[in-house]
């Protein structure tokens, strides 16, 4: 299964928890100041979410400026050259906040790196997804293979 599609599967699954929700000003913020509009995706709040659980499963205590560093982007100047901007650190600490009220993240040290980690239950969560994913993709990948046997042989 690929990331993307892991992450949107994942995104519907957040809805379902009542402590992630989008707040109110969600609509009209950009998400960084390299951006020139906000996002037109209505659920973006929940794909943000889903994205931001896939980074700390993957990259262990992750906090706040590490994931503005993550989501940044180029800035355009003007006439100017091109800088890196950070991604809102707002919207990325609302957001953590969230996943680990729901019990998915929590704070965590180790070594000498802090931030939020993975818990077991987001780890479950995630592989699940990702488990009937690839259970999907194997049915159809059969039924292809029985499309093209069945039309070869006529």
């Amino acid at each position: 299964m690929k990331v993307q599609e892991q992450i949107i599967k994942t995104s519907e699954e957040l809805k379902k928890f009542e402590e992630i929700k989008a707040p109110e000003w969600a609509k009209f913020v950009k998400t960084s100041t390299n951006r020139a509009r906000p996002p037109v995706e209505e659920d973006w709040w929940y794909i943000r979410a889903a994205s931001i659980l896939k980074k700390a499963e993957r990259l262990g205590p992750i906090g706040v400026n590490k994931l503005r560093m993550k989501y940044g982007g180029k800035k355009r100047r003007g006439h100017k050259p091109a800088r890196f901007a950070k991604a809102s650190g707002n919207l990325l600490r609302k957001l953590l906040q969230q996943l680990e009220k729901a019990g998915l993240l929590k704070q965590q040290a180790k070594g000498t790196h802090k931030g939020r980690m993975i818990t077991p239950k987001g780890k479950s969560l995630l592989s699940k997804i990702s488990q009937n994913g690839h259970r999907g993709n194997k049915k159809e990948e059969t039924r292809k293979v029985e499309t093209t046997i069945s039309t070869a042989t006529k």
